[in-house]
């Protein structure tokens, strides 16, 4: 059987704040990963990612490693900036998108270091001769294309996850509007909590817990064993083992990040092991009502939305009432409080209320990360603890320890 491996081109390895920590297919986009996508519309299982060299000893237990030895003949190379539709996508040689090529069978063994630098156009992998299709998909143009196309994945992720099995009866939930509620077994959603459905449906994973007081409003996806509560929560992703509580809108939690307490999070993304103090309220519409600029590794771009908040890198912090402003970035591992604003790109490692930032001892970020992700029954391994303190090597801006 064919196996897929995920290429992350050079435009994917500008994709901060994530791109210090992770590779691109470890990203959610719309209800699943980038990985879990093609997985699911291949019907392929996942072997391995090619993208900067910082991230060779990516390790999670959920996830994939990068490729280890030559990528053999016969496997599928897929652009890790190609968040494919759910629905079943024929064998091919070649799968284009929106007229761009998505991903290749392989004519030939590749040595991953062909692809380092991530110049390579995939279709010169392909065999010259081969089967064509056309699948549905997102491109990721820029890294904010994930907020971007979030409402418009939805509806149909949760079409291509749920089952009939799992549609709650009118009588069984308060609702309103034509879509449908779906709550898989083993979850749990307390009495008084009410489901908007008029733009779109609702998906309840496997061991969620939604509690009482809640207001949900679909299209939303509540991820397995996260725990959201008190507020309202709008087209938003939330991903496994979160816990999410004031009002969130539009915005996209990876997995295994809290955001448990009140405050405004709107058009904002959490990478993993994200924790945002009490009262943390990020800004997502400017007054002039204007299109949002936002950071890059090549300057400020003008990202065209109108509604855009922060995003948090994996390990990212924020202290009690820290207020963002729109487009903020803040770097992987970075630990951010005091009641000043913090600039629009916070760097990675970044520890203090102002700048200049110090920079966060390494020895001391690792003894958090580990404590945090202990608390979830999860490991820092040797490996992940190469990586992140490779991404500290490379980290722009850093200061002085702390």
């Amino acid at each position: 059987m064919s196996e897929l491996y995920f290429y992350d081109d050079a435009l994917a390895r500008q994709f901060e704040p994530f791109a210090s920590t992770r590779p691109g297919c470890e990203l959610r986009a719309g209800a699943l990963l980038v990985r879990e996508r093609w997985t699911q519309a291949t019907g392929l299982p996942a072997r391995g990612f090619v993208s900067a060299p910082h991230l060779a000893n990516f390790d999670e237990p959920w996830g994939i490693a990068t490729a280890d030895g030559a990528i053999p003949r016969g496997a599928v190379v897929v652009n890790a900036r190609c968040a494919v539709s759910l629905a079943p996508a024929p064998a091919a040689d070649v799968w284009t998108c929106d007229g761009q090529v998505a991903a290749v069978t392989l004519a030939r063994d590749v040595d991953p270091a062909e692809l380092a630098d991530g110049s390579w156009d995939l279709a010169a992998l392909a065999r010259t001769s081969g089967r064509k299709v056309e699948v549905q998909g997102w491109w990721l143009e820029r890294v904010w294309d994930l907020i971007r196309h979030l409402p418009a994945m939805l509806g149909p992720d949760i079409a291509s996850l749920a089952r009939p099995a799992y549609k709650m009866k009118r009588e069984d939930v308060l609702r309103s509007g034509t879509h449908d509620v779906y709550v898989e077994p083993g979850a749990e959603v307390e009495s008084q909590v009410f489901f908007d459905c008029t733009a779109g449906p609702v998906l309840v994973r496997e061991g969620a817990v939604v509690q009482a007081f809640t207001r949900i409003v679909g299209p939303c996806v509540i991820g397995k064993q996260a725990q959201v509560g008190g507020d309202r929560i709008a087209s938003c992703s939330i991903g496994d083992v979160c816990k999410v509580h004031g009002e969130v809108s539009t915005s996209i939690f990876l997995g295994h990040s809290n955001k448990g307490h009140d405050g405004f999070l709107g058009h904002s993304y959490l990478g993993r092991w994200v924790n945002l103090g009490a009262g943390t309220i990020t800004s997502n519409l400017k007054n002039t009502y204007g299109s949002v600029a936002f950071w890059t590794p090549e300057g400020e771009v003008d990202s065209g939305l109108q509604f855009l908040g922060t995003f948090f890198g994996d390990h990212a912090k924020t202290g009690i009432g820290t207020s963002l402003n729109t487009g903020t970035v803040i770097g992987a591992a970075a630990n951010v409080y005091g009641s000043g604003m913090p600039p629009k790109m916070v760097p990675p490692f970044a520890w203090g209320d102002r700048t200049p930032y110090s920079t966060y001892r390494m020895d001391k970020f690792l003894e958090v990360a580990q404590r945090m992700m202990e608390r979830r029954h999860v490991e820092l391994s040797p490996k992940m603890t190469a990586m992140l303190t490779a991404a500290f090597k490379r980290a722009a801006g850093l200061t002085a320890p702390r």
